[in-house]
């Protein structure tokens, strides 16, 4: 399949934070039947990029994140990490879902101080680190708080803590801001922003929302309608940083960059509604 729009070069040379070469993703179905999800995919993320992922429902964009992450083996191809193979769960990526994962039975501080406890962090220590980034998400005074008693939004941003506190190199968000309404979302970007931009790592940002995919990134990838999705535009986002993202949706320059990005992204979509479910 032909890829659309202004290419940026597919795999990078040197040592890329994550690189999929080739890669093919293959569910297996009833009566022996395979689904394919996504093939001939070549994709690169540099150390300090941000690149969104966007497509139709069932382009496989999650499917990709997974094999990033190391939850996913593809058939064919191979995933890299900063230049070494992936052979089982990627230890060096964060990794953000749509839904919440916290634990209901422990505080917002114990919920995040628990990412810790892998690396043998001495409880006191851990709780006192968690304080320290649930201050940075402007949550010091709901540290007590469970998870009952927090908004959406709130949630979310215990979740990015419980994240960012483990200092991952590589961050994997799939579609994390979805539930929220329009105006957490800005919020919650805005502040994804201002922490990447701290210690900028590597990430792939799985959304539906254009909009969104633009306003955070570096690049935006455009995946083809399913099955054997490809990808068909991969689109650099020349916008200046830092941004604010109420504010960068106004410039013209965003909305030309949307246009081009949306005339690839339309034909998939269409393509997508026509043929249904697989």
């Amino acid at each position: 399949m032909g890829e659309i729009g202004r290419q940026h070069g597919g795999a990078q040379s040197g040592t890329d934070a994550v690189r999929l070469e080739d890669i093919a993703l293959a569910f297996s179905l009833k009566g022996a039947k395979r689904y394919v999800a996504v093939e001939h995919i070549d994709l690169a993320v540099r150390p300090g990029e941000f690149v969104a992922v966007v497509g139709p429902t069932g382009s496989g964009k999650s499917t990709i994140l997974n094999a990033a992450a190391g939850l996913l083996k593809p058939v064919t191809g191979r995933v890299s990490i900063f230049g070494d193979p992936l052979p089982s769960l990627n230890a060096r990526a964060g990794y953000l879902f749509q839904a919440d994962a916290l634990m209901p039975w422990k505080t917002a501080l114990d919920n995040v101080a628990v990412a810790l406890e892998p690396k043998g962090v001495a409880r006191s220590e851990a709780r006192d680190r968690a304080r320290g980034w649930l201050g940075r998400v402007g949550l010091s005074a709901f540290v007590d708080r469970y998870p009952h008693m927090l908004s959406g939004g709130q949630r979310k941003r215990v979740a990015l803590a419980q994240m960012l506190i483990r200092d991952p190199e590589i961050l994997l968000m799939d579609e994390p801001f979805g539930p929220l309404d329009a105006q957490t979302r800005q919020i919650m970007g805005n502040l994804l922003l201002d922490l990447w931009a701290a210690n900028r790592k590597a990430v792939i940002f799985v959304t539906h929302d254009l909009e969104e995919a633009i306003a955070l990134a570096d690049r935006v990838v455009v995946l083809s309608a399913g099955p054997a999705a490809g990808i068909v535009g991969d689109f650099p986002v020349p916008l200046a940083r830092p941004r604010d993202i109420s504010e960068i949706r106004l410039e013209p320059a965003f909305h030309d960059l949307y246009r081009e990005i949306w005339s690839c992204l339309r034909v998939e979509v269409s393509r997508a509604y026509a043929t249904g479910p697989a």
